[in-house]
């Protein structure tokens, strides 16, 4: 009897609890959200996209309500809606303790702007990245025909440019002609001349060393075209 007893005892305990769990469950998922959300921009230097934009893509039914219950919703779509925006490379997006909708954004990073009858930035993956309407990136800009055509060496070549602290802050343009690569400078007007994209490291190096060389002696200014075609030689030719 007093096992009987003991039974019933445990049985009523489990059921109260999934009772009190179905309930809390139900609760939780009607309780009604506040319309704050919180955008963190995981990389603060590009302003591709608005907070506004965000907002409003991470609130899906916002049409005519003031208030969104959990239930409604659902937190995958809505990342699946920010990754798919143009200038968002990866977003994650949460709900707080306090009921608040999060998102974590990191924006796509353009490295070069392709001009032409309609630009576009390549970004740091080396994929084609739209204009973006509310901010203008400071990279270097792509001329010339072809471009297409010559889209991994092109990559290859701004890519290294971008990851080099000298070279990112003096080279501001490429021209692409005839399969070959004519950098603008920054600060001088000479152009510097790659016929092709292999041994960077090394074409680069003596580039640098013959331009703190220049400066020093200010020659530089005597040139029209530096050459980096050779690999142990920079050619120049003079004005």
């Amino acid at each position: 009897m007093k096992k009987y007893i003991d039974f019933i005892k445990i049985s009523l305990a489990v059921l109260g609890l999934v009772f009190l769990f179905s309930f809390s469950n139900i609760r939780n998922n009607n309780r009604v959200l506040p319309m704050k959300t919180s955008v963190e921009f995981l990389n603060d230097d590009a302003h591709f996209i608005t907070r506004s934009t965000v907002n409003k893509l991470l609130i899906q039914n916002r049409d005519s309500a003031s208030v969104i219950t959990k239930d409604q919703l659902v937190l995958s779509k809505v990342e699946e809606s920010l990754n798919a925006h143009s200038m968002v490379e990866h977003a994650d997006v949460y709900v707080t303790i306090n009921g608040e909708i999060g998102a974590k954004v990191r924006q796509r990073t353009p490295i070069a702007r392709v001009i032409g009858e309609q630009g576009y930035y390549m970004d740091s993956y080396g994929e084609k990245m739209p204009l973006s309407p509310v901010h203008s990136a400071r990279v270097p800009l792509i001329t010339g025909d072809d471009v297409d055509k010559s889209w991994s060496s092109l990559y290859e070549l701004v890519k290294y440019i971008h990851e080099d602290d000298f070279l990112k802050k003096t080279i501001t343009g490429i021209h692409l002609k005839d399969q070959h690569f004519e950098l603008a400078l920054r600060e001088e007007d000479f152009t510097l001349f790659i016929a092709r994209v292999d041994k960077l490291d090394l074409k680069f190096n003596n580039f640098k060393a013959f331009y703190q060389k220049g400066r020093n002696d200010k020659t530089l200014a005597k040139y029209k075209m530096v050459n980096l075609s050779f690999d142990n030689q920079v050619v120049c030719t003079k004005k």
